[in-house]
């Protein structure tokens, strides 16, 4: 029986990568990488969140992109599905960036959005 390739849940553009790395390098804990999730909250639902990681959790999706850890909560894996995290510099901000294909809308201050858990029967095709 051949075995499925594993999906990648979430992929880092160079710039995202670099930051990742950045902030763990930087750390004053010891941390090993960072941890994406999602909880319930503002305007329009849930948010994204991040936290620098110093040991793995039971379940924890482990990515390792261009030389940068992520871990990613299992609870936020389906509503993850195929996001590609980004870090932009702006003349008026900074910070990252989730390219979401679940993703149905966003508040105006693009602090939450409204995610819809990711169409498996989509991503086997």
């Amino acid at each position: 029986m051949a075995s499925a390739a594993k999906f990648q849940v979430v992929t880092l553009t160079d710039a995202a990568a670099e930051r990742v790395k950045d902030l763990v390098d930087n750390s004053d804990k010891n941390a090993i990488g960072l941890r994406v999730g999602i909880k319930k909250g503002g305007c329009a639902g849930m948010e994204y969140t991040m936290d620098l990681v110093e040991e793995a959790k039971a379940g924890d999706d482990v990515i390792e992109d261009k030389g940068a850890k992520l871990f990613v909560d299992p609870s936020a894996v389906l509503f993850l599905l195929g996001t590609e995290m980004d870090f932009e510099v702006t003349k008026f901000r900074s910070g990252f960036v989730f390219k979401n294909p679940n993703e149905v809308s966003a508040c105006g201050c693009g602090e939450s959005v409204s995610l819809q858990a990711a169409d498996l029967k989509t991503l086997a095709r």
